[in-house]
């Protein structure tokens, strides 16, 4: 398979933005380690951005399907560059932890250089699976709380 320099970069089934989302909400502990294993295949890092801030969070109503902005979110922000291969990595997670998201930049800029070892694959995979079973966790606990109304 020929390199295509636009190329959408997949690892496995997870696609770009799959694998931000899953980076972004998995635990930070493990993308973390990940991250250190993927740092000795890359060549020179500059870090371009590494902050945090505010930003709007967008939301769509349910009802209407028009889009407003919530409110402003806390986010951790990292934007880097890899020399030798020239391609860049970001990371964007909820909250203050600046390492969480300077790991996910340094895998997307793995990712980014062909350089995504099996390590990256098999956090993917188990951190999508941790994600969905929080995710049923959660619908089971509202479902719990739901309240069967009569109509006189």
């Amino acid at each position: 398979m020929a390199h295509e320099p636009d190329a959408v970069p997949v690892v496995g089934t997870h696609d770009h933005s799959s694998i931000l989302g899953i980076l972004a909400s998995g635990r930070p502990e493990r993308i973390k380690a990940c991250a250190e294993q993927v740092l000795l295949e890359l060549s020179e890092i500059s870090v371009l951005k590494n902050r945090t801030g505010l930003a709007m969070l967008p939301f769509q109503d349910t009802v209407e399907g028009t889009s407003f902005h919530l409110g402003e979110v806390l986010v951790a922000e990292a934007h880097i560059h890899v020399a030798g291969v020239d391609v860049e990595g970001y990371g964007a997670v909820v909250g203050r932890d600046l390492e969480h998201a300077m790991a996910m930049a340094v895998i997307d800029a793995a990712i980014s250089a062909k350089r995504a070892s099996v390590a990256i694959g098999v956090l993917l995979d188990a951190e999508a699976s941790f994600i969905e079973e929080q995710e049923k966790t959660r619908l089971r606990m509202v479902e719990a709380t739901r309240v069967q109304m009569e109509t006189f």
